[in-house]
């Protein structure tokens, strides 16, 4: 999940527009967390990860 669609505890506000030291905080801390395909959507790392599988069948049914 994206920190765009979480909502803050403390103030209720949309934590990306960060309005409370506890929604800038965490918007900080997620933001860190975020590695290479942290900005892809779930349905993207299912392509993916589908096109990479498909790949490696192919290159594998060309050696055998």
């Amino acid at each position: 999940m994206t920190y765009d669609r979480l909502v803050c505890a403390n103030c209720a506000a949309p934590v990306s527009q960060g309005r409370c030291p506890v929604c800038r905080a965490n918007r900080e801390r997620l933001q860190q967390q975020e590695g290479p395909f942290g900005g892809l959507n779930p349905l993207a790392l299912i392509v993916l990860m589908v096109v990479l599988v498909a790949a490696l069948a192919l290159l594998a049914q060309q050696t055998a």
